[in-house]
């Protein structure tokens, strides 16, 4: 027979047992809730959201989609993939300036990490107006001192840095070379267009290369592909010896255009890339496209990663590319001078 004290400890023991039961739950809690404070931090890492590049160019996509490759390899570079860890969303002046602030107000709607512009600076100066407070970077072949970008090349400061192949200032250097191509020819023309940003002070530096060349220098301007058309023909009509073209993105994006104008009117071009050459143009001096549009993807990548565009020195070319199409010289009647093709660093035949 049980007693009154052997009831009461039956009793209490569930109770105990319903205690030690709660103090295991209890600890398995804690210890649960001390392991999901632990992966909140890096929960909320994988919820961050991809961050957004916006690509602003002034050319067109048929022209300058393997400037945006290039600069996704530059990206790649710094470990960010396009369409994975990264999207770079791209918008296309067409070589209409007068496009690149609506199409930078249009980028705007999305939440962008970083603008990228090529084409000039026009493009950066629409994204800086357009973008206050987002780091900016760009390709431009003047100078962006001079246009306001950054307040120096070795210390940018501000939000703003990028890449600079001086494209304008090589104008004097080509202008020469045409001279060597025609030594006796007193006759020399320009094309620019008047709606760049870079064309005035390019055109300024070319006119003061031909007075100390002592030659003849014909100016035209053309904004579009028959205004082209039509320089080319004004050009034959004046017995030019030759023709410089002007650096600038919508006449890039022509270069097929202006190739078979410079065989129909048997009018040699010096022009600013070895894009040009490939299409059929004569002559190309500068510096390596694809190459500053890499450079400009690995800056990207850098400030994606928390470096501050203040302290991104502005990239300058180290290597300048001089750039001769055999086949077009034979179809043109021109004789290279040995001296020229000595000097350069592809020869496309």
């Amino acid at each position: 027979m049980r007693s009154a004290l052997d009831d009461r400890h039956h009793q209490l023991r569930p109770l105990a047992e319903r205690e030690d039961m709660f103090d295991m739950k209890r600890r398995e809690f804690i210890t649960m809730l001390g392991g999901a404070t632990a992966a909140w931090p890096l929960s909320a890492h994988a919820q961050q959201p991809t961050p957004v590049v916006g690509f602003l160019h002034a050319g067109s996509a048929a022209a300058s989609t393997g400037q945006v490759i290039a600069f996704r390899a530059g990206l790649y570079e710094n470990g960010f993939v396009d369409g994975s860890n990264v999207i770079v969303d791209v918008r296309w002046a067409e070589g209409h300036y007068d496009r690149l602030v609506p199409l930078m107000t249009d980028l705007k709607q999305k939440p962008l990490s970083l603008v990228a512009t090529g084409g000039g600076p026009a493009a950066a100066l629409a994204a800086k107006a357009g973008a206050v407070g987002t780091p900016i970077v760009f390709v431009s072949g003047d100078d962006p001192v001079r246009h306001g970008l950054v307040a120096s090349l070795a210390r940018p400061g501000g939000n703003v840095t990028g890449v600079v192949f001086f494209q304008t200032a090589l104008g004097v250097k080509r202008l020469e070379l045409l001279h060597e191509l025609f030594p006796t020819g007193r006759v020399l023309a320009y094309l620019v267009n008047p709606r760049n940003v870079e064309g005035e002070q390019e055109t300024k530096d070319v006119q003061a290369g031909a007075r100390a060349l002592a030659v003849e220098l014909h100016v035209l301007r053309a904004t579009n592909e028959a205004e082209i058309d039509a320089a080319f023909a004004e050009l034959r009509e004046r017995k030019v010896s030759g023709v410089l073209m002007a650096s600038d993105p919508f006449y890039f994006g022509r270069r097929s255009q202006v190739a078979q104008l410079s065989m129909k009117h048997a009018m040699p071009v010096v022009t600013t890339g070895r894009e040009y050459v490939t299409a059929g143009n004569l002559v190309s001096y500068g510096t390596s496209i694809p190459d500053a549009y890499r450079q400009m993807g690995v800056y990207a990548g850098q400030i994606l990663k928390g470096a501050s565009p203040a302290d991104l020195p502005v990239m300058q070319p180290t290597k300048f590319e001089l750039v001769v199409n055999l086949t077009a010289a034979k179809t043109l009647g021109v004789e290279l001078p040995p001296t020229l093709l000595a000097r350069a660093d592809e020869v496309i035949e």
